[in-house]
Parts: C-alpha cells; sequence; structure tokens
C-alpha cells in the first residue's frame, strides 16, 4: 500500500518508476528479417504490433515491476483455459488479450523457493492468480532486482526483488518536508515590513486611528497610487535572502540521495535540461545513455515474449497466400512452414544508439566508407572472373545506396544483365587474345597474358 500511495500520490513517484522505462520506448526497434521479402514483412509485424497495444503493455508491466519489486504479463486466448499449453500455431485466428498482475493478484505463487538444494532455487516456476493456474507458456515475470536469500519483500509477498521506492523512503519523506518549505516561502514572500516611527509613550485613539489607516492604505496600494510616508519610514518587502542558499542546497541533495537510493542518474530526477544535446555526447548523457542501455537489457524478456507472438500473427497463412503471388519464384514451390521458420529465424531486432550523431558528422563517417567501397572495387576488380565482378559491383551499389544522407536516389542496375555482358566481353577477350598481331598485343578486352578486363562506367 506505501508503494501504491508513492506511486500515486508523490510528485517523484511516477517518475521514478515510469521515466526510465518510457525513455527506453522512446526509440523504435530496427528490425531486419534478412532471409525473406524484408519491406513486407516489416509492414506487417509493425502493424500488429501496434493493433495489440505490444509497447503499453510493457510498459505496464516493467513499470509495476519497479514500483512493487515484482510483476506478471499473461497472454490469454478466447475459450481456452489459461492452464493449457499456448500453441503457437492457432494464434493467428484466435481472439488475445493481455493482463498485467501487481504483487496482490499473483499472491501466493510468487514467493519463491528457498531451498538452496533445490532445483528451482529463488525461481519463478509459474503464476496463478486468485486459485487459477496461468501456463507458464502464456506469462512472462519480472523482477526490480534479483531477490535476496531470505530476504522477505513486503511490497512483493515474497522472498523477490524489491521497489525501487524501498531504499529511498527516507529521502522521499525529505522532499515533502522541501515542498512544505516552498509553500512556506510562497506565503511570506508577500508580507510588506512597514517601519513607522512612533508616535510617543502615550498612543491616543486618535494615534491609533492614523496608524491602522497607513497600514490600510500600504496593503490596499497598488501600481500608480501613491503612498505618504515620513523621511524616517520605510516599506520594504520580508527579506527571504538567506533562505536561497540553504533550501536549493537541501533540495538538491535530497534529489541526489533518491536518485542513489534508486540506482539512476539524479539529473532524471533534478529535472535539468542537459548543457548539451544526446549528440554531443556530454558526460551527462553519457551515463543517461548507459542506464537506459541497462533498462532495454531488463526489458528484453517481453520483447522476446512479444515478437514471438507478434511474428505468429502477422505472418500468418493468410498472409503468406499474398507473399507467394508477389513473389512466386521465390516461395511459390515453398510451403508456408518452412517459410515461416525461415523468416522467424533470421528475424534480428536491435535498440538504435540514444547517443545520436549530429548529420554533419554521419556525413563524413559515410564519406569514409564510400571511399572504402570505391578503393576496394578498383582494387579487386581487374582480378575477378565476370560472375564475381558482378557481385562486386552489386556489393559498391549496395554500399552506395545504403548512404542515405549523401545520395537521396538509390542506384538501381540490372545485375543479371551485367553478369551476361560481363561474360560475353571475357569471352570476347579471349578470342582476341587467340587472334593477336603475333607481336603479343592484345586486340580485344583483354592483356597479354589473357585476363579480361571490363572497363568501368561512372555513374
Amino acid at each position: 500500500q506505501l508503494c501504491k500511495t508513492i506511486a500515486a500520490y508523490h510528485p517523484l513517484g511516477a517518475k521514478m518508476s515510469d521515466g526510465p522505462i518510457a525513455m527506453a520506448q522512446s526509440q523504435e526497434r530496427n528490425i531486419a528479417i534478412p532471409k525473406g521479402p524484408e519491406t513486407r514483412l516489416k509492414e506487417a509485424f509493425q502493424s500488429e504490433w501496434k493493433a495489440i497495444g505490444a509497447d503499453r503493455h510493457i510498459f505496464n508491466t516493467a513499470r509495476t515491476a519497479r514500483i512493487y519489486g515484482i510483476a506478471s504479463l499473461a497472454l490469454l486466448t478466447e475459450g481456452q483455459d489459461p492452464a493449457t499449453h499456448l500453441e503457437p500455431g492457432s494464434l493467428y485466428n484466435t481472439k488475445i488479450g493481455f493482463n498485467v498482475f501487481d504483487p496482490l493478484n499473483t499472491a501466493g505463487s510468487l514467493v519463491l523457493n528457498q531451498n538452496a538444494n533445490d532445483i528451482d532455487f529463488q525461481k519463478v516456476v509459474g503464476i496463478a492468480v486468485q486459485g487459477k493456474v496461468y501456463s507458464r507458456s502464456r506469462t512472462v515475470t519480472m523482477m526490480n532486482e534479483d531477490p535476496l536469500y531470505i530476504e522477505y519483500t513486503a511490497s512483493a509477498f515474497g522472498f523477490v526483488g524489491r521497489s525501487v521506492y524501498q531504499r529511498a523512503l527516507y529521502p522521499l519523506k525529505s522532499f515533502i518536508q522541501t515542498m512544505v518549505t516552498d509553500n512556506l516561502v510562497s506565503l511570506k514572500a508577500g508580507v510588506l515590513v512597514a517601519k513607522v516611527k512612533q508616535p510617543g509613550s502615550i498612543i491616543d485613539r486618535a494615534m491609533a486611528a492614523i496608524g491602522g489607516l497607513k497600514r490600510a492604505m500600504i496593503k490596499e496600494a497598488v501600481t500608480k497610487n501613491v503612498l505618504q510616508i515620513d523621511v524616517d519610514e520605510t516599506v520594504e518587502s520580508l527579506n527571504l535572502q538567506n533562505l536561497e542558499a540553504p533550501a536549493t542546497m537541501a533540495r538538491k541533495n535530497i534529489l541526489e540521495n533518491i536518485a542513489t537510493a534508486a540506482d539512476m542518474p539524479a539529473i532524471i530526477l533534478n529535472q535539468e535540461t542537459f548543457a548539451e544535446g544526446f549528440g554531443e555526447g556530454t558526460e551527462d548523457a553519457k551515463a543517461i545513455a548507459k542506464y537506459i542501455s541497462r533498462i532495454r537489457i531488463w526489458m528484453a524478456p517481453l520483447y522476446d515474449f512479444f515478437d514471438q507472438i507478434v511474428m505468429r500473427r502477422a505472418w500468418n497463412p493468410d498472409f503468406y497466400k499474398t507473399i507467394q503471388a508477389e513473389f512466386p519464384d521465390d516461395y511459390g514451390q515453398m510451403d508456408y512452414t518452412t517459410a515461416l521458420y525461415q523468416w522467424l529465424n533470421s528475424f534480428v531486432a536491435e535498440w538504435p544508439n540514444l547517443l545520436e550523431e549530429p548529420d554533419s558528422e554521419k556525413v563524413e563517417v559515410d564519406k569514409v566508407r564510400l571511399e572504402g567501397a570505391v578503393k576496394l572495387v578498383e582494387t579487386l576488380l581487374p582480378h575477378l572472373d565476370p560472375d564475381n565482378k558482378a557481385a562486386l559491383i552489386q556489393f559498391a551499389a549496395d554500399t552506395f545506396n545504403g548512404l542515405k544522407l549523401m545520395f537521396d536516389a538509390p542506384l538501381v542496375l540490372d545485375y543479371d544483365g551485367l553478369a551476361a555482358w560481363l561474360t560475353e566481353q571475357a569471352e570476347k577477350g579471349n578470342e582476341d587474345d587467340n587472334n593477336d598481331d603475333g607481336e603479343g598485343r592484345a586486340t580485344g578486352f583483354g592483356d597479354s597474358s589473357g585476363r579480361a578486363i571490363v572497363p568501368l562506367r561512372k555513374a
């Protein structure tokens, strides 16, 4: 209940539990399926990923684990008992849903075995919700930090991970006190101090009324009003300058203590802007990037779980029929199961680097790559046979097309025609070598040793 209260009401509660996950999900993963029609497969995958709300379910599971110390995600299928083993092949034509369970939902099933001689020692073997057992194939359980032997976590009802708030309870309480100080300063900042000359030792009713009138006039005075006071009298605001330094220092130290307790960079809680952007790679930016990389690694089981579900649903038999119609040469005679496992095994999803380089530096990197590719072609081309020459030119064209910042339009070549032309020229060169002028001079596309030499045309 304390963790729930902090998450729901404390000003830093959501920032500590949700902030790192939101930053980790601020970029989309780079997906590649090299052994297949990549564009069509990626489009189908991303469409299904959004349709089932995968990012939202991953976010809710991870944040719940950080709040309480442990959380579970379960896949439910319409008309099937959660205790039955999940059949991946039936996912595409079944109505599915996802539930995120906090420790109160799974209480009793995630205590974890503390017998050090058992094979399931401190391991999750399954979950049960209100007495209903769930198949392990349908669930993923996430813990914030690993369990410690015989260290019970009250918020998680088991010997499991710990809440992100657990070590930070005292500084979280101190942060509320800084808000009380801020409120006090805001109440006192408008106080006016009137240093009024005393009329004497005896104050009659008339002098008291005049003093009251002065105070009332000072209280009601606004811009463009004129107040008349004695030369020995002054009116000024309450001096709170001495509060600024200690209050600012105390607040900063409290935030740093909370960040230390939660093992996260303090700048995330300080709400300070970066002196430089992520692209400049400052020390603050590097610390944030390393921290977010750890969060992404921690969230990997959730993404792996959803990847398998989304691929099965997106690349279903009906979708495969459209692929066969579009690519009859490659998939016309291939059965669905073979193609599916070929795609599943070649699926790769990687996070982009959080420290993005500015475009000016990316162009310099592309320039070096282009120069290296050109040098490689110039070196190898004269020594290759026609088939390998065509392959080398295709490599150069692919490298060229990958330099998006330097060239907008792609370079498209007929590689089959190129290979045939190179073979034809090589054969012609060999014939000309056999019919030279008797002085060893080649009259065709060849040198005196009989090797074919084909000049490259500049693009």
